[in-house]
């Protein structure tokens, strides 16, 4: 159950990647999904569950990153 977990983030951060508008959105969604994924991993690891805090924090810092990403993009562009 937990390798489908880890398989559906991974999906979902791969979808998220594409929906960046442009290159500071795309760069943001890889770096926050991977230092999410770094913190979401150190923190689960405490509770023993490392796997599953690694899925969660790779998918809110790929959000995070892109919706951060875009902004900066959308003051690039004006």
């Amino acid at each position: 159950m937990k390798t489908v977990k880890v398989i559906t983030t991974l999906i979902g951060i791969a979808v998220l990647s594409g929906c960046g508008t442009g290159p500071d959105a795309q760069t943001g969604t890889v770096l926050g999904g991977l230092g999410g994924a770094a913190v979401g991993g150190i923190i689960g690891n405490q509770s023993g569950r490392g796997l599953e805090g690694a899925a969660i924090g790779g998918g809110i810092g790929a959000v995070a990153g892109n919706v951060l990403g875009n902004a900066r993009d959308q003051r690039n562009n004006q």
